[in-house]
């Protein structure tokens, strides 16, 4: 019986120390979660036990540390969840979010699993930005409440008839730039009228804008103008918002001038925000999302069983993937620039060796005591 305690505990020594030796191996392994060795105990009805067994190898899933890469295909989750990938027809699930861009613009690690999102494997499309026209300008300002009333018929072309003037760039359909210039022109006490021009082509809408005692619009709406083109563009036609305008006692100022139109743009990068957003950035200085990562995560996470390259398998053990957007929950929210190390402590594992080590070695010498006890046994025998 002696000779089977010992080879138990041999098998199992042998076993702590390929896990304590695979963990040390995987101590720079993006995402790697280290592992512990289980053991128990065997009885067969007897009060001397027969051995040990291993019990199980129980995963941990505590956080690596996360550290800057300074690439922006590097990603890393704060938080539980896991990255969902394809890889050969199957969902896996890892921490590492170590990617590249290929040339059809799939996300794919170095195993060439790809990235997934809600409507499966994400594809960064490579078309460019259509061009919007402009069909909002909003202005801030503050109009000169001293200024004199105009009593001229308003002229674009004479500043007599008009008190201030601004321009600003818009777009049409094609994305040509068209230079709009507003006219304000003080027509009474606390009014205004609005004029706008496009290219010196003036609108024949206007914009009347009245003013309280105390400076601030009243009643207000904002106003629309249209221009006909004729560079083949459809006509522009514009809604012009001047919320938070006032008539005070100081020069004529603009405080904020802006419109929503945009001409063409070519995608130059994107970037991944905390909620997995993949946002591209035009040649145009406009951003849009191209698509959203999604992350998983599961009730029981040491129940998941690692197939190599970084990535582990659902089981029943496990239970299902419950998957949504990064931030949500207990998913975590995503780093980009950032990898998570490995989350073995190495001095931890070189001291586990050392008596797993030791342990290996005292059931080996368990052994040769009892080759020497039975050795001596039969010579007494003869």
């Amino acid at each position: 019986m002696g000779f089977s305690q010992a080879l138990s505990g041999l098998n199992a020594a042998s076993t702590n120390l390929n896990v304590v030796s695979n963990n040390i191996a995987n101590s720079q392994t993006v995402g790697f979660k280290s592992s512990t060795t289980q053991f128990a105990d065997v009885y067969a009805g007897a009060k001397v036990g027969l051995g040990t067994r291993v019990s199980d190898v129980v995963q941990n899933f505590n956080s690596g540390n996360l550290e800057t890469t300074d690439r922006g295909l590097d990603l890393a989750i704060s938080g539980s969840g896991f990255f969902r990938l394809e890889q050969g027809g199957q969902v896996v699930y890892s921490r590492n979010g170590q990617l590249t861009l290929t040339s059809d613009g799939y996300l794919e690690n170095a195993q060439g699993a790809r990235l997934m999102g809600a409507d499966g494997v994400i594809q960064i499309p490579s078309d460019g930005l259509q061009a919007s026209p402009t069909d909002e300008v909003a202005a801030t300002l503050n109009l000169d409440a001293g200024a004199e009333a105009v009593t001229a018929t308003f002229d674009a072309t004479d500043p007599a008839t008009y008190s201030y003037a601004n321009t600003a760039t818009v777009y049409d359909s094609l994305g040509n730039a068209h230079e709009l210039s507003l006219y304000f022109t003080k027509t009474g006490t606390n009014t205004w009228e609005v004029h706008a021009a496009l290219d010196g082509d003036v609108s024949a809408d206007s914009q009347s804008v009245s003013f309280t005692s105390s400076g601030v619009l009243d009643a207000y709406a904002p106003g629309n103008f249209g221009f006909t083109l004729t560079n083949g563009a459809a006509d522009i036609g514009f809604e012009l918002d001047l919320a938070g305008t006032t008539q005070f006692g100081n020069d004529f100022e603009v405080s904020s001038l802006t419109q929503n139109g945009y001409t063409a743009g070519s995608l130059v990068g994107f970037t991944v925000d905390e909620n997995g957003n993949i946002v591209g950035n035009y040649s145009n200085e406009q951003t849009q999302i191209l698509g959203q990562i999604q992350l998983a995560s599961f009730r029981n996470p040491e129940g998941l069983q690692p197939v190599g390259d970084n990535v582990w398998i659902e089981t029943a053990a496990s239970g299902q993937a419950l998957v949504g957007v990064a931030g949500a929950g207990q998913l975590g929210t995503l780093e980009s620039g950032v990898v998570e190390t490995s989350n073995v402590d190495l001095t931890k594992e070189l001291v586990n060796l050392i008596i797993a080590q030791r342990n290996f070695q005292a059931n080996a010498q368990s052994v040769k005591t009892q080759s020497d006890v039975l050795e001596q046994a039969v010579n007494l025998g003869r």
